[in-house]
């Protein structure tokens, strides 16, 4: 083949063409010289089709053809849109019901279905299934009459029915089945029985799984296993274990949750023998797992049986069985409640270190341990580790936290944590509206109380018994009778029955508005409801009692209570005995303790404060100090009024020295001293002479913000000056200290001190005092005092006008002639 050779056309200069413009001199060369390209080896051989046709001379340039014009798109709403198949649309609703999306699917059937097509089978049971989770009974039920529909259709139907518990409609559908010629199947039974059993009507479920094994639909394990978890709620134990014997001579074999059920049963109703031989006996047939070691552990330790559930624990650690969140969560709280906060700690963190993620529930039970403990700032550091954790918070741990926070007193936290539940979607409950309520009562807040009433009104939330119940007590910390006793009416129109609770708080309340044969009454109208007394209504009528001098009807209805089963506590005798002391039947309060005594009954600071304060009463100050030293010896730490009866037996017999050592005794164990603690002492101090040390106190007491009380007008006066008013019994102490020949002087020398601290206390306080003042120290003290004296300081001073000059008589009397005609 000859080699191709370029024709002389092509290699000539082409002639001028008319169009182009006449010959010019050639362009200046650019400023700045063009790069020199290199191209890359790959790209070498590669020229543009541009730059090629551009090099070609214009007349020699091809005709290219205008390019085709294309059709403009139409705008994305207006072009059709492709719809799925009907099996992927089925997939499609099938995986929406099954994340959790029911909401999405009716509206997606609309839409993604095209007009003329219809669904199958499946297709309707997405959509039967759909309107049941979202409780739309009545479309899931037209829906099912109007379309093909199978046994599974009306499965689904029947579990709508059972999940909102109206198992009798459910019921009613097996009658629809067998005339529509639908087949029901060992799904149907099984969603009944549980469905009956949830509301508690085991026998229907029982009967129901019997007129269908006569059907021709024979009972499985999980048939029986919903029955004997029915029957076990309800604490019908032998009914519970027949079943486990009749499905073996049924030739079903009880599974593993069959016998953890029986065993949860009953470790709930405490029989833990019965509960052990369930579980030898299971070994025969399968191997325990977590679950049947936690559902021991958990019983053990609601019952305070710690021993036990460790020694479980231990087992199962033992046996190759790893605890889970649930075992280390029951083991907390079992700890927690016991008090032994330390502990559940410690557990906690091992739990950390064995990999197990605490969740929310472990994290509730510690933070409500250290909330009642007082311990506020821990309990906040483990809720902010809690929230960097991303552990969920639901609505039982916010209740908890809220609860928590009123009880040591942090109500606007408290407030904040409720709105903090509304503003993360969490629909509040009728307990969280409880502890809202019951911590708005205890700080004396009824208008809140109101306000929450109202909101869970519009929420459609009823009040409960515990919610009456606090607000009753709230009232009644009042002092607002009445308005306990229309909330008692309001509750029983209601038809909710009142609990013991609620007729104790109100028995007291009645006793302590000084009404004792209503409260007596109420106490006869509880007995009439069926209720029995528990020990809090028997300490309130004691105490009612005790305080209308009504010891005899105490000490019998006591005795009564006694014979009649009641567990009488340490708290019931300590009441009895109180009043026993201060009717003086000082043989009987003394039985009464022995009997507490037989009975190993641990007795309590306040036990040891009656019996302290009535041995100080009888003047047997040795016996009362031996009561004290044995107190503390046996691990009990005595509260301001123990130690104020100690030191006020001291302060008696002269031994202030004895005294003042309980009161640096007394602040070194953080026990506060009080008004009662200052006056004991002050006045043993003035008896004895030792001025300088009753001085100290008296600051020292200034100091701790203890002084007169009830006067509104002298606190407001003494908030402003920042200044100190003792009480009246102390300047009483002081008077009578100083009215004793010879300690005049130091009179003199208090009263520049507190020269008209005596203005309003009255006659004989303010008479003391002037007992041994000079006329010029009277004079003095009246100039001081002339602004805001009243009648009776005048009419005092007037006494002493014979000790005065007449000039100082006549601004006496001039000041109360002035004061008289103010006042008329």
């Amino acid at each position: 083949m000859k080699p191709f050779k370029p024709s002389k056309a092509l290699l000539s200069p082409s002639p001028p063409s008319p169009l182009s413009p006449p010959s010019s001199p050639p362009p200046p060369p650019p400023p700045h010289p063009p790069k020199t390209l290199i191209p890359h080896p790959s790209t070498r051989l590669q020229i543009p089709p541009l730059r090629l046709l551009l090099r070609l001379p214009r007349a020699r340039l091809p005709r290219l053809r205008p390019p085709l014009r294309r059709r403009r798109r139409a705008p994305p709403h207006a072009r059709p849109r492709p719809r799925p198949s009907l099996r992927s649309l089925n997939l499609l609703l099938h995986r929406l019901n099954s994340l959790g999306f029911a909401s999405q699917v009716p509206s997606l059937y609309s839409h993604l279905l095209p007009p003329h097509q219809k669904g199958d089978l499946f297709t309707h049971n997405a959509l039967i299934h759909a309107f049941c989770k979202m409780g739309m009974l009545q479309d899931a039920l037209n829906l099912l009459r109007t379309v093909e529909a199978d046994t599974v259709s009306y499965n689904l139907v029947i579990w709508g029915f059972c999940v909102r518990e109206l198992p009798e409609s459910a019921v009613g559908l097996l009658s629809e089945m067998v005339k529509k010629g639908v087949g029901f199947d060992v799904v149907s039974g099984n969603t009944l029985v549980a469905g009956l059993c949830r509301k508690g009507l085991v026998e229907k479920a029982e009967a129901l799984l019997s007129m269908l094994a006569r059907g021709g639909v024979g009972a499985d394990v999980v048939g029986f296993n919903s029955l004997i978890d029915g029957y076990c709620k309800i604490g019908a134990m032998s009914r519970a274990s027949e079943l486990v014997e009749r499905m073996k001579r049924e030739g079903i074999n009880p599974d593993l949750i069959s016998y953890n059920t029986l065993i949860n049963g009953l470790c709930r109703i405490g029989e833990f023998g019965s509960a052990s031989s369930v579980m030898d006996e299971k070994k025969k047939d399968v191997e325990s797992n977590v679950v049947t070691y936690t559902t021991f552990i958990g019983e053990y330790c609601r019952r305070e049986g710690l021993e036990e559930a460790f020694e479980l624990y231990e087992e199962m650690v033992k046996g190759g069985i790893l605890p889970d969140v649930v075992t280390f969560s029951a083991l907390i709280n079992g700890l927690c409640k016991s008090g032994r906060f330390l502990e559940a700690y410690a557990l906690f963190r091992e739990m950390e270190t064995m990999g197990v993620a605490p969740n929310h529930v472990t994290y509730c039970n510690l933070i409500d341990s250290l909330s009642k403990l007082g311990k506020t700032r821990e309990s906040s550091a483990l809720f902010g580790r809690m929230v960097t954790r991303g552990v969920v918070m639901d609505l039982v741990f916010y209740t908890v936290l809220m609860d928590g926070l009123f009880k040591n007193g942090k109500i606007g936290e408290a407030k904040d944590t409720f709105q903090l539940i509304l503003s993360s979607n969490i629909i509040p409950n009728l307990i969280a509206f409880s502890v809202l309520i019951d911590g708005h009562c205890k700080v004396g807040d009824m208008n809140s109380v109101e306000l929450v009433l109202l909101e869970m009104e519009e929420r459609s939330i009823s009040p409960n018994v515990i919610t009456y119940s606090s607000i009753i007590n709230g009232y009644l910390k009042k002092g607002l009778l009445s308005k306990a006793v229309d909330f008692f009416r309001e509750m029983r129109e209601r038809n909710i029955t009142p609990s013991i609770v609620t007729y104790g708080t109100l028995i007291d309340g009645f006793f302590k508005m000084q009404k004792p044969e209503a409260a007596l009454d109420l106490y006869q109208d509880m007995l009439s409801e069926g209720l029995e007394v528990n020990n809090f209504v028997l300490d309130a009528l004691v105490n009612g009692l005790k305080k209308n001098r009504r010891m005899d009807e105490a000490e019998s209805l006591f005795e009564d209570m006694k014979t009649k089963g009641l567990t009488v506590d340490c708290v019931n005798y300590t009441s009895l005995m109180d009043g026993l002391f201060k009717t003086g039947n000082t043989p009987a309060a003394l039985k009464a303790a022995q009997e507490l005594m037989e009975k190993n009954l641990v007795p309590d600071v306040v036990f040891y404060n009656v019996f302290i304060n009535c041995l100080c009463l009888l003047g047997k100050y040795e016996e009362a100090r031996s009561f004290f030293v044995e107190m503390k010896k046996m691990g009990l730490t005595p509260d301001n009024a123990t130690y104020n009866t100690v030191i006020a037996a001291h302060c008696r017999e002269g031994k202030v020295e004895k005294g003042l050592e309980l009161f640096n005794e007394m602040k070194g164990n953080n026990v506060m001293p009080n008004l009662i603690t200052y006056n004991s002492l002050i006045a043993s101090l003035f008896e004895a002479g030792n001025v300088q040390n009753a001085m100290l106190l008296l600051h020292e007491m200034a100091d701790s913000g203890h002084g007169k009380q009830g006067n509104k007008k002298e606190c407001v006066r003494l908030y402003c000056e920042m200044g100190f008013t003792p009480s009246e019994s102390t300047l009483k102490f002081i008077c009578s200290a100083f009215s004793r020949p010879g300690k005049k002087w130091r009179a003199q020398r208090v009263i520049p001190e507190y020269p008209a601290c005596c203005v309003d206390y009255g006659m004989d306080l303010s008479d003391n005092w002037l007992k041994y003042l000079s006329s010029e120290k009277t004079g003095d003290w009246f100039s001081q005092i002339e602004n805001s004296s009243s009648i009776s300081t005048i009419a005092i001073l007037i006494k002493k006008q014979h000790q005065m000059t007449n000039s100082m008589a006549a601004i006496i009397c001039a000041r109360l002639a002035q004061q008289e005609a103010c006042d008329s």
